[in-house]
């Protein structure tokens, strides 16, 4: 069997000569003015409250359902019973237009058939598509060969998912971005690629995104963000306001270090209850305490100026440049040279 990789297996190989001079040379968002980089749709992430503050960071939004939107350009999330009703309005439904059916299980018969009526009822091509998650090439090229517009990539590599982990089912990310965009480059298939889960790192993101993901879905990482819905405790314990977060942050640095976020996969009996489930199920997710780390504005900009970096040295002015990058394999006492 042919081994597969992740992203600390590789490293990006500078170009021999790049004749980028300055980073202001490059472009790393997308036609709509965009990063490459969707939040993901959890509520311990992101609400109705906060999502305008990622909209205005140029991240990608993806509501966790049954949350209300104040940008159009969102994507609403619906389960799979949920996409089905959708359709049935469909024809006469103009709003929301791009929909996440977000479910655990994108190999599902169920989900396929549905996608492709969607596609072929939806009023117009600015109606979007966002379905996943998946964990093998061959099924990215059937939601491909049927015109879905955005399929996420990766299962049980998040930091609050259970699933690889007690189920066995995974298919190492780095791998499984490199055969998918494979896959749409020998077919000239225009569907995105939206890697998900177990990002921990900017070079992870960035190594993502050489490797051909259009996009990376982030939540544990922008969960560490001052800014994000769940709230903050000192000690792990004291629930402060968002304000007093803010004021903490700027005026009192010393107690950075003890603020924290609860963070929570989407599939635990927390987020089970709150959907109001009659029958909990096992559960495939995990509920912990993040430590707060950054401001997002802070993030974004760190992201972008790495993302940048790494382009000019691999002489990229552009993420689709970025794409044709060279990569070697390296042993573990070569990641230890330079992990920190």
């Amino acid at each position: 069997m042919e081994q597969k990789f992740d992203f600390k297996d590789i490293t990006i190989i500078p170009e021999s000569i790049s004749s980028i001079n300055s980073r202001s040379e490059i472009n790393v968002k997308d036609e709509n003015n965009k990063l490459p980089i969707i939040v993901s749709p959890m509520d311990t992430v992101i609400d109705y409250d906060n999502q305008e503050i990622f909209t205005k960071n140029n991240l990608v939004v993806c509501l966790p359902r049954g949350v209300k939107s104040v940008d159009t350009n969102s994507f609403f999330s619906l389960s799979l019973d949920e996409f089905e009703w959708y359709l049935e309005l469909l024809p006469e439904k103009t709003e929301p237009k791009n929909i996440l059916v977000d479910i655990a299980n994108g190999h599902m018969e169920k989900i396929h058939t549905l996608s492709k009526r969607f596609i072929e009822m939806r009023p117009t091509d600015s109606h979007k598509l966002m379905v996943g998650n998946i964990a093998n090439p061959e099924t990215f090229k059937r939601f491909c060969e049927i015109g879905v517009d955005y399929v996420r990539v990766g299962i049980g590599g998040g930091s609050g998912c259970l699933t690889s982990a007690n189920t066995g089912v995974h298919y190492p990310m780095a791998s499984l971005i490199s055969e998918c965009f494979w896959i749409k480059q020998l077919s000239n298939y225009t569907t995105n690629i939206v890697a998900d889960g177990g990002f921990r790192n900017y070079d992870d993101i960035i190594k993502a995104i050489m490797l051909g993901a259009d996009y990376v879905m982030l939540g544990g990482l922008l969960n560490q963000t001052l800014e994000s819905c769940s709230q903050t405790k000192l000690f792990k314990k004291i629930p402060i306001s968002y304000k007093t977060s803010v004021k903490i942050w700027d005026k009192c640095p010393y107690l950075r270090k003890h603020m924290y976020k609860n963070f929570r996969g989407m599939s635990t009996k927390e987020v089970q209850r709150k959907w109001n489930r009659p029958v909990l199920k096992t559960s495939e997710g995990i509920s912990k305490f993040n430590k707060v780390e950054y401001k997002l504005s802070s993030w974004v900009e760190n992201f972008e100026d790495y993302l940048k970096s790494a382009m000019s040295y691999t002489n990229s002015r552009t993420l689709s440049e970025f794409r044709e990058s060279q990569y070697v394999f390296i042993t573990e006492n070569a990641l230890k040279r330079f992990s920190k």
